[in-house]
């Protein structure tokens, strides 16, 4: 029997992707919001894809907020999904 893959959507284009995927935005306890490497970071999470133009859309368009339920500063979030994207391997 195969192994179950969890889906989930990117906040932006509204695309199902393996989760493994996909980058995890993680809003702790605390009131932090930072990207989760390992995907298993305690919080509330929402998911965007790798794609620059998904990313520049779910920061402008505010829709962390909405996959959060609450508000993301873009300036704390815009630099971290700038590191994201520099440390992607190209295709």
């Amino acid at each position: 029997m195969a192994k179950k893959i969890p889906m989930r959507m990117c906040v932006s284009c509204r695309e199902r992707f393996a989760k493994k995927d996909l980058i995890r935005i993680v809003a702790s306890a605390d009131g932090t919001v930072q990207v989760d490497p390992t995907g298993r970071m305690p919080g509330r999470g929402a998911y965007v894809c790798h794609n620059p133009e998904c990313m520049k859309k779910a920061v402008e368009h505010q829709q962390f907020d909405r996959g959060l339920h609450r508000k993301v500063d873009p300036d704390t979030i815009r630099p971290q999904l700038d590191q994201v994207k520099e440390d992607a391997p190209e295709k």
